[in-house]
C-alpha cells in the first residue's frame, strides 16, 4: 500500500512535493520505505536539499503551555541540486525510525490521541517548503507489547496517551520528547495508588520501563507520586512469563511508593501476587482481595523476573 501526502503547489516556484509511503505501519529499530517525489513548474527550482522529519504533537514540562507540534528526528535524504522546468524527480529513502520512537498502534487499535507523522523538507533558496504530513502508524517492539498485554490482562485500564517535550533526568536518551501511557490502577492493586504512569525507552539491546505511581484524594487535595525503573532484555522475550514480571514490577514500584506515603493511612503495601487466579470452587472470603489473591508469592518471591534498579 502507498501512502502519500502532497504539498500545494509553491506560489513563487511552482514546485509539488509527494511523499508515498510503501507501508505506514512499522516500529522502532526498523526503517520505513518510500519516496519524495518533487516537480517543478514554470521555472528551474534550485533545492539546496531534501530532508525527512517526524513530528508529533507533544505537551511541554510547563503544565499551562498549550501542546505544539514538535520535530523530535531527522534524516537527510538528498544534496543539493537544480530541478529543471517542466521536470520531475524521485527520491527513493529508507527512514531509520529510532529505538525511542512513540508507540501509537497497539493490537490495531490506535492508543487514544496519540498520532506521528513523516514531514517532508525541500530547502529553495531564500526558504523552506514543506510536503504535507503522512501519517505513520508506529507498533510497539515485542517486548513493550508483552507488557501493555500483560498491564491490560491485569485490570489496568488506559486512560490516556501522549507525548511530554522533555527528556527524563538520570535516563539515557536520544529524543528529546518521552511518552506517558496513564492507566487507572488495577482494582487488585488500588488503595496503594490510584493511577499508573508507563514510559519505555528502548535501544537496540532491551528496554527500560518506567512506573510513575501516583495516589490522588481529590476531596483532600492529597497527591503522591513516586517512580520506579526496570530494565529488560528483548532477547528471550517470547520465552518469559509476562504476568509474573509485570506483576513483580508493580508489587515492587507499589510497595516502594506505600513505604515513600507512610504513614498515611492508605499506604498499605501488596502483600501477595495480584495476578494468580483462584480456582472456580474457592470462594472468595468477606473483605479479601483488595491487597490480592491467594496462593500468590509474597513480596520479593517468584515472579519478578526483571532487574530493578
Amino acid at each position: 500500500m502507498w501512502l502519500t501526502g502532497v504539498s500545494p503547489e509553491s506560489g513563487w516556484t511552482g514546485l509539488t512535493v509527494r511523499t508515498s509511503l510503501a507501508n505506514p505501519s512499522t516500529r522502532p529499530g526498523l526503517r520505513l520505505p518510500g519516496r519524495v517525489t518533487v516537480s517543478a513548474g514554470s521555472t528551474d527550482v534550485p533545492v539546496r536539499h531534501v530532508r525527512l522529519g517526524l513530528v508529533a504533537t507533544a505537551e511541554p514540562e510547563d503544565p499551562d503551555a498549550a501542546r505544539r507540534l514538535v520535530q523530535f528526528h531527522q534524516a537527510a535524504v538528498a544534496g543539493g541540486f537544480v530541478l529543471r522546468a517542466g521536470r520531475a524527480r524521485s527520491i527513493p529513502f529508507e527512514f531509520p525510525m529510532p529505538w525511542e520512537t512513540p508507540v501509537t498502534i497497539f493490537g490495531g487499535v490506535p492508543l487514544l490521541s496519540l498520532r506521528t507523522g513523516l514531514r517532508t523538507e525541500v530547502a529553495i533558496e531564500p526558504q523552506v517548503d514543506q510536503g504535507a504530513m503522512v501519517p505513520v502508524f508506529v507498533h510497539p517492539l515485542p517486548t513493550q507489547a508483552y507488557i501493555l498485554a500483560a498491564l491490560a490482562t491485569l485490570g489496568f485500564s488506559m486512560r490516556q496517551a501522549g507525548l511530554v517535550d522533555s527528556r527524563l533526568p538520570g535516563v539515557e536518551q536520544t529524543l528529546p520528547l518521552h511518552q506517558r501511557l496513564g492507566y487507572w490502577a488495577a482494582p487488585l492493586y488500588a488503595g496503594p495508588i490510584t493511577e499508573l504512569e508507563v514510559t519505555f525507552v528502548a535501544n537496540a539491546a532491551g528496554l527500560e520501563v518506567l512506573f510513575w505511581c501516583d495516589r490522588r484524594l481529590a476531596l483532600a487535595g492529597i497527591t503522591h507520586q513516586s517512580i520506579s525503573r526496570f530494565r529488560i532484555w528483548h532477547v528471550g522475550a517470547d520465552r518469559r512469563d509476562w504476568l509474573a514480571t509485570v506483576d513483580g514490577w508493580l508489587r515492587e514500584a507499589i510497595n516502594r511508593h506505600a513505604a515513600a506515603a507512610a504513614p498515611a493511612d492508605w499506604s498499605a503495601a501488596i502483600t501477595e501476587s495480584a495476578h494468580v487466579s483462584r480456582p472456580p470452587d474457592e470462594p472468595v472470603r468477606p473483605g479479601f482481595g483488595l491487597g490480592g489473591t491467594a496462593g500468590g508469592a509474597g513480596i520479593g518471591g517468584g515472579g519478578g523476573g526483571g532487574d530493578g534498579t
